[in-house]
Parts: C-alpha cells; structure tokens; sequence
C-alpha cells in the first residue's frame, strides 16, 4: 500500500513551499514564550521601580535575570538589536550592568 500526500498539498500557485505544521507550531510556541519572557520582565521591573533601599540590590538582580531572559528569547526568535527592548521597558542601567552576571549563594559554611 503506497500513501500519496493531500492533492492540496501538491499544487501551489504561489510557487512557494507550504508551511510545514511542525515549523508553525514551532513558531507559535518561540512567539508564546517571548511573551512570557516580557510580562515576566515587565513584572520584575515594576517591583524594582517600588523597591525600598532594603529591597533594592534584590530586586535588581531579580529583575536582571529577567531581562537577561528576554534578551535570550528574542536572540532565539532571530531578533537581535535590544536597543528597542532597553526603551520600551525603560530597563534601568543597574540593570543592564547585571545581565548574565549570577549571584553567588552565601557559604552555608560546610
């Protein structure tokens, strides 16, 4: 028994190859997780923004690793200038200077 792909699939006036189903929901899914990416960034910069001095260096390491996050998403969606990015969100320059910087966990003395 030999399967012959839909007839629809096989005639394209357009000349152009139709949108493989695993390529869109690939894109979906980049573009579902670059948004998430963002609202989880514009949350940690709104608590930086409300930060108390005692809170600050937290919160804006916090609010790095967020922004370091989206940074990567969009790096992985092929966007890669993050000038726009820095603007829109109003990324504070504390928080620029932390990007990709990891914190060191206190020595629990063992």
């Amino acid at each position: 028994m030999s399967l012959r792909p839909p007839t629809h699939y096989q005639h394209n006036p357009s000349g152009k190859a139709p949108l493989n189903v695993l390529e869109y929901e690939l894109m979906a899914e980049r573009a579902d997780s670059l948004g998430r990416a963002g609202l989880r960034a514009e949350a940690a910069l709104l608590r930086l923004r409300e930060a108390t001095p005692e809170t600050l260096d937290d919160l804006t390491d916090d609010a790095a690793v967020e922004v370091y996050a989206l940074f990567i998403q969009r790096e992985i969606c092929g966007l890669k200038n993050g000038r726009d990015v820095v603007a829109r969100y109003g990324i504070p320059g504390a928080v620029i200077a932390r990007l990709g910087v990891t914190r060191r966990k206190p020595d629990s003395g063992s």
